[in-house]
C-alpha cells in the first residue's frame, strides 16, 4: 500500500454522513472502519439491522477514499518543487500552477460527466418518445417536438444520437471530433490511477439497497478566466459501477433467445466480423459509443437494471460499458461470485491491488467460497470431450505448431487416463468413494501423473482451444448450420471441454485443502466431484491484494469461526473484530429460552426425539400457547423440513393444526421458490388484517432455517412481533461432504498444535466439534435476524430447547443480545415473561 509516508488520523466527525448526528455505535463503526481501511488491516464487524451498517460502511470508506485522494495531491504538489534552494515565490508560483493544473483536470472530468448527464436524459426522452409512437401505431416525425416534456440538450453539449436532419459528412465529422475528444480524456484518465473501493452482496437485489445510502458533498471550482468560484451547488456525486454478468446485461435479444450458454454465444459473436458481429458492440476502431455509455455510467450512480436500461436506451452493450468504466470508478458494486472467482475478476479486468474490499452480507460467505470451488464432471461430458479432442487433434496436427502438439497431447493423456479411471469405477448407486487430489492422479497412470496441468490450463486459456474445438465436431455434424461456430450452442451444451478444465484445475490445490468424490447417479451416470475443504486459499489471494478487507453482517457471531476458517494464514495483527449493539433500546426486546414444557418435562429436539409423538404433542401445544399471547406475527422456524412435516402430519390428525386457526391464520415454508411471494403476500395480508374474526388475530408462519424465509427477508413490525426457533439446527453427520470437512480442520488443528507445541486447553472441544457447533449457531443467528428492522421497532426472540441455557451455545448468540437472554426454568415462568412484555407495548 502507498501512503506518501503521511498517515490519516481518525477523524471524530464525518461531515458527509448525511443525517445531523450519527448514533454513536455508528460513529463507533464508522472510526473503526476507517482506522482499520488506513491501516491496511482485516476487520470482521457486525452490526445489526436497522443500526445503518451500509450508511456507516459507506460514509467511513468514502471519506477515506477523498482523504487519500487529498493526501495523493499533496504528494504530486510536493514532488513538483525542486528542493534546490530556490527563492520562495518561484516555489509558490510552481505550487500555484501545479494546483491549477489539477484543478483543470477535476473540472474537466466534472464537466465531461455533466455532459454525460444531459446527454443521457436526450437520450432517454428520445427512447420514450419513440416507444410512445410504436405504441400508439403512428410514424414518428423527422424533427421532434421541442416542448417541456422532452428535454432536449443545448448547442453547447455537442451531438447526441438524435442526428436524422444531418448529412452522412456532418455526421462524420462530428464522430471524428467526439472519437479525439473521448481518445484524449481516456488517455488522461489512464494515466491517474484510482483508488476503489469494492462493495460486494449477495445479490444484485440487496446491492441496489446502498444507492440510497450513498452520501455526496459540495464541490467549489474557481473560474480561471474571472477567477469567481461557482455557487456551490455543485454536488459531487461518487462514481459509482455496477458489474453483472453477461446473462443480467445482455440486450441482444436474439442472442438471449439462444437456448446454450449466454457466455458462449457472446464470446463466439465477439469473433465475428461486419454483419454477423454483434451490434451492440462497436469495432475498437470505433469507441465513441462505448465511451460514451462509459461516461454516463459514471455520471449518475446505477443500480444493475438501470445499467441495462441505459444500454438499452443507448444502443451500446453495457456489460462492456461497465468494464471500460471500471478504470475511473471510486465505488463498485458487485456479487459475491464476480469477486471472489479469480476467471471472474480476469474477465472483468478487476484488480485488487491496493483496493479496499467492503463484503457485506458476510455471513455467507464461508459457504458461497465453497460451493463455487466445488466441481463436477459426469462420465457423459468426460467422454464427449475426449472425443472431441481426438478428433480435433487427429485433424490438424499436421498444420499445428510444435507448441500447440505438445499441449494438446499432454491434455489427451490426462484425459485419456481419467476416462480409463472413470470408466473402471464399479461402485453401486448408494457406494461413494472418496480419495485426495494425489491419490486420484496416482491412478491416473505415470503418463497423466507426469502432466503438469497449470501448464496445460494456461494453454487452454490462452489459446480458446476448448470453444474451437467444439465449434469444429459440432460444425462436422451440422453442415447446414448458418453460422457453425455456434451451432453448439443451439443444443444447449457448453464445450464440454470447459468442464474438464474447472475440474483439472481443482486438482492444482493442495492435496489436503480438498477431496474428490466418484457416485452414481440416478440415471447411471458416475459422476466426479471436487470439495473443496479449506475456504482460506482461495480467499487470501483476495486477502494479500487488497489494501484493506471489510467482511461486515447483522450477525456475524461467532466471530471466532469466521477468522479461523478465513484467516488462518494472516498475520494476527492484521486481524480486528467489532461488535455494536442494537440501537434499538432494551425494553424492546425479550430474549427468552425456554428450558421445560407445560408438561414440565425438558424441552430438548434432537434428531432422535423428532419423530416422538409425545414431543410433538408437546410443542403443538406450545404453539397454540403462544398463538393467544403473541399479537399479529409470530415466525416459527424449525431445524428441517422434515421436522416440520411430520409436525404437520401429526398435527392435522390431532386437530392440533385447526386449534392453531382458530387463533391465528397459519402458512407454511414453501418448497419451490416460485410459492415464497404469493405466501409472503398472504402472510402479510393476515397479519395487517384490521378485522380479525379470530381472538387475538395476526397469522403464524412456520418455516424451517437456512430455508427460503431464513434470511434476508425483513418480517420488521407487526410481521414478527416474535419470532421462534424450535431446538438446534445440527447439520447431518452423516453427510460424506461434512464428514471430510470436519476431518479436515481436526487435522489442521493437530498440525498446529504440533508445531506451536502446545495443547489444547482443558475442556475446550476439538476444532471439528467447534465448526459443527459454529455451523448451527450462524444459522440460528440469521433466522434470530429477521426481527427487530429498525430502532422503534419490538419483538421477543424465544429459543425452544435446553441446549439455549449452555453457556457454550449462549456465547454464540448475537453480540446485541449480550447478557439479556431469560433462562426460563419453567413454561409458567416464561408465559408469564412473554405476557407482561407485550402488555408494555400493547
Amino acid at each position: 500500500m502507498s501512503d506518501n509516508g503521511l498517515v490519516l488520523p481518525t477523524p471524530d466527525a464525518f461531515p458527509i454522513f448525511p443525517f445531523a448526528q450519527p448514533y454513536d455505535i455508528q460513529r463507533d463503526l464508522m472510526r473503526h472502519v476507517y482506522g482499520c481501511t488506513e491501516a491496511g488491516k482485516v476487520t470482521v464487524v457486525e452490526s445489526p439491522t436497522g443500526t445503518g451498517k451500509t450508511l456507516s460502511l459507506l460514509t467511513a470508506t468514502l471519506t477515506w477514499l477523498r482523504d487519500d485522494r487529498a493526501r495523493a495531491r499533496k504528494a504530486i504538489l510536493e514532488d513538483c518543487v525542486a528542493n534546490d534552494g530556490s527563492p520562495s515565490w518561484v516555489i509558490e508560483q510552481t505550487l500555484e500552477r501545479k494546483r491549477r493544473e489539477l484543478d483543470a483536470k477535476e473540472r474537466d472530468r466534472v464537466n465531461r460527466l455533466r455532459r454525460a448527464r444531459q446527454r443521457e436524459r436526450a437520450q432517454s426522452a428520445k427512447h420514450m418518445y419513440l416507444s410512445h409512437c410504436q405504441k400508439a401505431h403512428v410514424s414518428h416525425p423527422k424533427t421532434m417536438p421541442q416542448d417541456d416534456r422532452i428535454y432536449l440538450p443545448s448547442d453547447d453539449e455537442g451531438p447526441v444520437d438524435d442526428d436524422e436532419g444531418m448529412s452522412p459528412a456532418v455526421r462524420a465529422l462530428f464522430a471524428k471530433i467526439e472519437k479525439g475528444k473521448a481518445k484524449a480524456h481516456d488517455e488522461e484518465e489512464d494515466e491517474r490511477p484510482c483508488t476503489k473501493i469494492y462493495y460486494t452482496s449477495r445479490t444484485h437485489s440487496q446491492l441496489s439497497q446502498i444507492l440510497p445510502e450513498l452520501p455526496s458533498s459540495k464541490r467549489k471550482f474557481v473560474d480561471e478566466e474571472s477567477g469567481e468560484t461557482d455557487d456551490g451547488v455543485q454536488f459531487y456525486t461518487t462514481r459509482t459501477v455496477p458489474l453483472g454478468s453477461r446473462k443480467q446485461l445482455c440486450i441482444n435479444n436474439d442472442l438471449r433467445k439462444l437456448k446454450g450458454d449466454l457466455d458462449e454465444a457472446c464470446r463466439a459473436l465477439l469473433g465475428e466480423k461486419g454483419e454477423r458481429r454483434c451490434p451492440y458492440l462497436p469495432p475498437t476502431d470505433d469507441e465513441e459509443r462505448i465511451l460514451n455509455l462509459r461516461d454516463q455510467i459514471l455520471a449518475t450512480p446505477k443500480d444493475i437494471e438501470d445499467l441495462a436500461q441505459a444500454g438499452r436506451v443507448s444502443g451500446t452493450c453495457p456489460y462492456f460499458g461497465s468494464r471500460r468504466a471500471i478504470a475511473q470508478a471510486e465505488l463498485i458494486t458487485l456479487p459475491y461470485n464476480l469477486l471472489l472467482q479469480k476467471s471472474a475478476r480476469e474477465a472483468l479486468g478487476i484488480d485488487l491491488k491496493g483496493q479496499v474490499v467492503v463484503i457485506d452480507e458476510a455471513h455467507n460467505l464461508i459457504s458461497t467460497l465453497l460451493e463455487l470451488s466445488t466441481h463436477r464432471l459426469s462420465r457423459t461430458k468426460l467422454l464427449l470431450a475426449f472425443s472431441q479432442v481426438r478428433i480435433y487433434f487427429d485433424k490438424f496436427r499436421t498444420r499445428l505448431k510444435p507448441a500447440h502438439v505438445i499441449s494438446l497431447k499432454r491434455l489427451i493423456a490426462f484425459l485419456e487416463g481419467l476416462t480409463k479411471v472413470v470408466t473402471e469405477w464399479d461402485g453401486d448407486g448408494d457406494s461413494v468413494e472418496i480419495m485426495t487430489t494425489n491419490e486420484l492422479l496416482e491412478r491416473l497412470g505415470q503418463k497423466a501423473a507426469g502432466v503438469n496441468l497449470l501448464e496445460v490450463e494456461r494453454y487452454l486459456k490462452s489459446s480458446k482451444i476448448a470453444r474451437k474445438i467444439s465449434s469444429y465436431c459440432e460444425s462436422k455434424e451440422d453442415k447446414a448450420s448458418q453460422y457453425p461456430s455456434i451451432s453448439y450452442l443451439r443444443k444447449g451444451m457448453l464445450p464440454p471441454l470447459h468442464a474438464v478444465e474447472e475440474f483439472m484445475i481443482s486438482l492444482t490445490d493442495s492435496n489436503d485443502d480438498g477431496r474428490v468424490m466418484f457416485s452414481r447417479t440416478i440415471d447411471g451416470d458416475v459422476e466426479l466431484k471436487y470439495q473443496l475443504l479449506n475456504p482460506a486459499p482461495r480467499f487470501q489471494v483476495v486477502v494479500d491484494d487488497a489494501r484493506s478487507v471489510i467482511l461486515a453482517g447483522g450477525t456475524m457471531s461467532p466471530m471466532s469461526d469466521v477468522i479461523n476458517q478465513l484467516f488462518s494464514r494472516v498475520a494476527p495483527e492484521r486481524i480486528s473484530s467489532f461488535s455494536c449493539g442494537h440501537v434499538v433500546p432494551s425494553q424492546n426486546l425479550l430474549a427468552l429460552a425456554l428450558t421445560k414444557g407445560p408438561r414440565g418435562g425438558e424441552l430438548e429436539y434432537k434428531a432422535g426425539r423428532q419423530n416422538n409423538p409425545d414431543v410433538i404433542a408437546e410443542l403443538g401445544q406450545i404453539l397454540i400457547n403462544f398463538a393467544c399471547v403473541v399479537p399479529r406475527g409470530l415466525v416459527v422456524f424449525f431445524p428441517s423440513y422434515n421436522f416440520l412435516n411430520t409436525a404437520k402430519t401429526r398435527w392435522t390428525e390431532t386437530g392440533v393444526l385447526e386449534r392453531i386457526k382458530a387463533r391465528k391464520q397459519l402458512f407454511f415454508e414453501p418448497t419451490e421458490n416460485a410459492e415464497v411471494e404469493a405466501v409472503l403476500r398472504g402472510y402479510t395480508a393476515a397479519v395487517h388484517d384490521t378485522t380479525p374474526t379470530t381472538k387475538k388475530g395476526g397469522a403464524l408462519l412456520l418455516a424451517v432455517v437456512g430455508a427460503k424465509l431464513s434470511e434476508g427477508l425483513n418480517f420488521s413490525d407487526d410481521l414478527a412481533r416474535a419470532v421462534m426457533v424450535v431446538g438446534l439446527p445440527y447439520a447431518n453427520l452423516g453427510s460424506p461432504e461434512l464428514k471430510e470437512r470436519m476431518d479436515y480442520v481436526r487435522r489442521a488443528e493437530a498440525k498446529r498444535l504440533a508445531e506451536t507445541k502446545t495443547a489444547r486447553p482443558a475442556g475446550r472441544k476439538d476444532a471439528a466439534a467447534e465448526l459443527y457447533e459454529n455451523m448451527c449457531m450462524n444459522a440460528v443467528n440469521q433466522s434470530i435476524g429477521r426481527a427487530i428492522r429498525h430502532r422503534g421497532d419490538w419483538a421477543a426472540l424465544i429459543l425452544l430447547d435446553r441446549r439455549y441455557a449452555a453457556s457454550n451455545v449462549r456465547q454464540k448468540l448475537p453480540k446485541w443480545i449480550g447478557g439479556g437472554l431469560v433462562v426460563a426454568d419453567t413454561f409458567g415462568r416464561a408465559a408469564k415473561e412473554l405476557g407482561a412484555f407485550y402488555r408494555s407495548k400493547m
